[in-house]
This record gives structure tokens, C-alpha cells and sequence, in this order.
């Protein structure tokens, strides 16, 4: 998850101290007391969090960037969650109505965990391959990413940007001499990656800099003497400041971090590592499973899937035995692209089938469309398979659905239609789309990330395409069970990795031997799942937790079960913890038997 995005989770930015909570307030509406508070904490995180306004297509703080490294902007996270969870405590929930409570224990439940992460120096991990402000930064400069390009004041808001880049990039080499001091560090096997990512930006000519992009597609509605000097400017600041920049924290880790940085690979190698590791589990699950029952859970999915992927190898025809079976699709051509165009427009087409096929389980439906793109090849070689892009709120900057093609083979054709489902609609696409709309709700949750109900819905999502009329051939099944495996897999992976001492090797030959994925693939995941511990559990714990809400819902209506109303209602609350989520659909069950109670026991 990108920085911008993380603002808006568990632990999102703050302000810098403020007054002391006020006393408990007797107001006649607490509710809208309740809604005041939340809407002046929503814009104390837009402004320490510039990134997150940007996301949501907020353009106030566009002229800024968030100061991730600094103590500082860890000690106003700190006080902001401290002076909030104190403000709202001050609230009798008993007072509030069912919306307004709701709200209010999602408000100091996240409030809560994210002072629990403030024990452990999160700050002193500064950058990894997977996450930090110098891919998001190049991301931000192409002109196809979350910054407008758009007026003259666009392309100024840019530059006066970049003045924060730089300086994150210091403070950022602070924090990991200070983490290598204390030996707090990412592990050494992943940081070569990030030092590619670096110089992948890095480039001779300004002009032939990502960062240069926008200043090609210059708007025609920017005329001079604007033009010449947005030009003059990019190109000073892409030679003098950006690229030596990248230069500098490139050189860095190469030759002082990498050489000093740990060789272990898990959590609980670093100090109090267990308890850390224990609470981004409880973070990432919104459930209090361990990692030992995370960890047995992971094993009896994997064995079944299996069983299912057997049945699959039968169905196709292919005698011999399931490693057999997965080297045969690995080697087979006609499962693969050829070029990088193929696969973007075979997803496209594939966008035009699914949107059809939606009205049939769904009442629900985004404003904002999305489009596919390809990963952009200076962060493709260490980017997971394919990821979304939120829209803005406004719907006008449309979702993106991320491909990455970088290695062909690791975007078979057989998983087209699961991984669509799953980034775009109805997953990732729908679900978060349509949160940001909910104009009712409070901002802090139309724009929340809950990894446990966010990637949750998108796996289920996976899981309806039979009843939309997908998966009706055996390959696209088995692409069904290979990215549920996935899925699986990383329940066993990630807590052997930060729980039970496996090493990165071991993680990578348990995942070839339970999938048909490509070894790059392998590689990325597990790398992924080193320096993002327990990000992963989510998915496939909120997905049992959302299909077993499904099936208890079945069971209690009978044929007064209606799955766009049960849809309507996973969706229309935004990301909520499972516990809360769950308690919520009970209601809605309860509801419905309540107006019909006679019918209640028909079949």
C-alpha cells in the first residue's frame, strides 16, 4: 500500500500537538458533535498527509509532500491520535444513533491500535521495494499519475514538491543510519531491488527522464511566457535537485546500508519483533487469531485447494502428477502473451464482458470508471503482479487497474479472469469507489484501507464469477484455485517467515511446490511478504470471514435470501473491521426475519 493510501489506515498522519482534550460535553446533539469532530479530524490528516489529498483529488496541498522520515511527523502521528481518541472519549456512545455509534467505536478502535504501533520504530524502515516516497515521488512526476498536470499551477505545485522529496531523502538516510545503530534495518537480500528501483529513475539527460513526461504533454492551454519558464524550471530542478536526489539515496544504501544490514529475513529478528509482528497481524486480520492459528488455518486451505486443482488436471485431461500439471502450464505457449499491448488490451476486452455481466448479483455500481495500464518499467521488476489505483472522489480521474507485464510468464492467460474480478469490478475497483461515495459517511471512512475487509471483498469477488457466468473453461477455473492458492499459500508463508524461523529460500520452494506460478513471481511475493509482515493475512482471512457471513445469512433467510441486498450491505458502510462488519450483517439478518416472521421458516 502506497504512503498516501496508508494515511488514510490503522495509524493515519496527524497534527502537531494541540490543546488538551476538553472536558466531557452535555451538547443537545451528539451526534453532530460526533460529525464535527470527525470532519476537523479529517482535515488535520489532509494536512499533515498532502499525499492523501492528492489521492482523493483534494488539490490544496498539492504544493507539499507528506515528511514521512522525519521525528518530527512521527511525533504529530502520535499526538493526533492521542488528542483524538481523548476527544472522543469524551462522547457517551449510549447517546449516539446506530450510524453515528457505529462510527464512533470504528473511530476509537483504530485510533487505539495505531497508538499500540507507536512502541515500535516503524520510522527507522525508511524505504523497501515494495513501498516509499521515491516510487511514489516518480509516479507523481510522469503526468499519468495522481498529481494534475493540468494549469500552471499544477506544473508550480510540482516543483515546489520536489523541494519535500529532497528533503524526505535526507531524513530518510538519517532514520537508517540511526536503524542500523540500532539494529533495526530491512533485511539485506531485498535492498539491492530498491537500489535498481533508484537508478532505474536515474538518467543522464533531464529530457529523457520520467519526470519529463509532463512537460512534453504540456497542455496547449499554457501559453507563454508560462511555457518557457515551466520548462526552463523542469529542467534545472530534474538535473540540479531530483536526480541527485536519487543519486545520493541510491549511493547510500549501497554502499553503507546494504554492507551493515541485517541477513535475517523475519519479524522476530529484530527487537521486541514477536509483539511487533503479533500486532500487524491484529492490524491486517481485524481478528485476534495468532500467527500458530493463521498458520494451521493456511495449511488446511492449501491442502484442499489442492484436492480441487487435482480435480481440474483430471477434468483436462492430463495424466501424471500435480507438479507435472503446473510445468505444463508454465511451459505451454498458448497460455502467454507476447508483448506487453497484448495483455492490456486482452484485460480490456475482458472489462467490457465483466461490466455486462455485474447487473445480475449487484445493485450497487461506482460512478467513477477505470482503465488498465501497464506497470511502468522503472518499478515493474519489483512491483507485485497487478494492483489498483484508487479514482478520484470526484470520479473525473478515473481507477486504474495496474498490470504488470515485466515478465510475461507471470501473467498467464488462464488468470485473467480472476485477477480482473479481483483489481477491478467487482473487487478492488467496486468496493473502493464506491466507499469514497458515501457521501453520508464520515471522511475518515469513506477514504479508510482495512487490509482485512478490502482485500477480503476483492477475493471474494474471486470467488461469485461462477455465479456471474465466468470460469466456464477448466483453464480459467484452475486460474480461479491458482490465485486462491496464492492466497492460501501466504497464510503459511508469511507467519513461517516472522513466527517460526523460515528462511527466504524455504518460503520460496514451499510456494513452487504448492502453485504452477513463475519463479520471478515466487520471488517477488515472498520478498513482498518480508518487508510487509502480515499485510497479506488479510486477504484470505477476510474472504472466509465474508463468505461465512454469506452462508450464515443463506442459512437463517432460506429463499428470502437476496444477494444484491446482501451486497448492498457489505458495501455500503465502507471498510469495516470484520468483528464490526459481522455484528452489522447479523442485524441486517435479524431485520429481515423480524418484518417477515412467518415466512421465517419456510424453504
Amino acid at each position: 500500500m502506497s504512503a498516501a493510501l496508508a494515511a488514510c489506515a490503522g495509524a493515519p498522519p496527524a497534527q502537531p500537538p494541540a490543546a488538551a482534550a476538553p472536558a466531557r460535553t452535555v451538547s443537545a446533539d451528539p451526534n453532530g458533535q460526533l460529525a464535527a469532530m470527525f470532519a476537523e479530524y479529517f482535515e488535520d490528516v489532509l494536512k499533515l498527509s498532502p499525499l492523501t489529498a492528492t489521492f482523493i483529488g483534494d488539490p490544496r496541498y498539492n504544493d507539499r509532500l507528506d515528511d514521512l522520515a522525519s521525528l518530527e511527523y512521527r511525533d504529530a502521528q502520535k499526538a493526533l491520535n492521542e488528542r483524538y481518541l481523548a476527544r472522543a472519549r469524551q462522547l457517551d456512545p449510549d447517546r449516539l444513533d446506530a450510524s453515528s455509534r457505529l462510527s464512533w467505536e470504528v473511530f476509537v478502535r483504530d485510533r487505539t491500535l495505531a497508538l499500540e504501533g507507536f512502541r515500535f520504530p516503524g520510522e527507522l524502515l525508511a524505504i523497501d521495494q515494495m513501498d516509499g516516497l521515491s516510487s511514489l515521488f516518480a509516479v507523481l512526476g510522469s503526468g499519468t499519475g495522481p498529481h494534475p498536470f493540468r494549469t500552471v499551477k499544477d506544473y508550480d505545485d510540482f516543483l515546489a514538491r520536489t523541494q519535500d522529496f529532497v528533503a524526505w531523502t535526507e531524513s530518510a538516510q538519517q532514520r537508517m543510519r540511526e536503524g542500523l545503530q540500532r539494529s533495526v534495518t530491512q533485511p539485506q537480500i531485498v535492498m539491492p531491488k530498491v537500489v535498481a528501483q533508484l537508478r532505474g529513475v536515474i538518467t543522464g539527460d533531464p529530457e529523457k527522464s520520467i519526470f519529463w513526461q509532463a512537460v512534453t504533454a504540456m497542455p496547449a492551454t499554457i501559453g507563454e511566457p508560462d511555457r518557457s519558464r515551466l520548462t526552463a524550471a523542469y529542467r534545472r530542478t530534474i538535473a540540479e535537485e531530483i536526480l541527485p536526489a536519487y543519486r545520493r539515496l541510491a549511493d547510500f544504501i549501497e554502499q553503507d546500508y546494504i554492507p551493515h544490514a541485517r541477513t535475517t529475513v523475519g519479524w522476530s529478528a529484530l527487537p521486541d519483533g514477536a509483539a511487533w509482528y503479533a500486532l500487524q497481524v491484529r492490524v491486517s486480520t481485524t481478528t485476534d487469531l495468532t500467527p500458530d492459528e493463521i498458520h494451521a488455518l493456511g495449511l488446511a486451505e492449501v491442502a484442499r485447494i489442492r484436492s480441487e486443482m487435482e480435480n481440474v488436471q483430471r477434468t483436462a485431461g492430463f495424466r501424471g502428477e500435480l507438479h507435472e500439471f503446473f510445468k505444463h502450464l508454465e511451459n505451454d505457449p498458448q497460455h502467454y502473451f507476447k508483448t506487453s499491448e497484448e495483455v492490456v488490451a486482452g484485460y480490456t476486452a475482458l472489462k467490457q464482458r465483466i461490466d455486462a455481466l455485474l447487473p445480475q448479483l449487484f445493485d450497487d455500481f461506482p460512478k467513477a470508471d477505470y482503465e488498465v495500464r501497464a506497470v511502468e518499467p522503472f518499478r515493474a521488476a519489483s512491483s507485485a503482479g497487478a494492483f489498483y489505483q484508487r479514482p478520484s472522489q470526484d470520479g473525473k480521474r478515473p481507477g486504474v487497474f495496474y498490470v504488470n507485464t515485466h515478465d510475461l510468464k507471470a501473467q498467464p492467460k488462464y488468470g485473467m479472469e480472476t485477477l480482473s474480478l479481483h483489481e477491478a469490478a467487482p473487487g478492488h475497483h467496486f468496493q473502493i469507489a464506491i466507499q469514497q461515495e458515501l457521501a453520508d459517511l464520515p471522511q475518515f471512512r469513506r477514504f479508510a484501507f482495512n487490509v482485512a475487509y478490502v482485500e477480503g471483498w476483492a477475493l471474494y469477488a474471486e470467488s461469485i464469477g461462477k455465479e456471474l457466468g465466468l470460469f466456464t473453461d477448466p483453464y480459467q477455473w484452475y486460474g480461479r484455485l491458482s490465485d486462491e492458492m496464492l492466497r492460501a499459500m501466504r497464510l503459511v508463508v508469511d507467519t513461517g517467515l516472522h513466527a517460526k524461523g523460515w528462511s527466504r529460500q524455504q518460503a520460496i520452494d514451499y510456494m513452487l511446490a504448492n502453485s504452477s506460478m513463475a519463479e520471478s513471481d515466487v520471488v517477488a511475493e515472498v520478498e513482498r511478504y518480508i518487508v510487509t509482515p502480515g499485510q497479506a493475512l488479510g486477504y484470505k482471512v477476510g474472504q472466509l470471514r465474508i463468505s461465512a457471513m454469506r452462508a450464515k445469512a443463506e442459512a437463517k433467510l432460506g429463499p428470502r435470501f437476496d444477494v444484491k441486498a446482501f451486497h448492498s450491505q457489505v458495501l455500503r458502510d465502507g471498510a469495516l473491521p470484520l468483528s464490526v462488519l459481522e455484528a452489522k450483517i447479523d442485524r441486517w439478518v435479524a431485520g429481515r426475519l423480524a418484518a417477515e416472521p412467518a415466512k421465517a421458516g419456510s424453504s
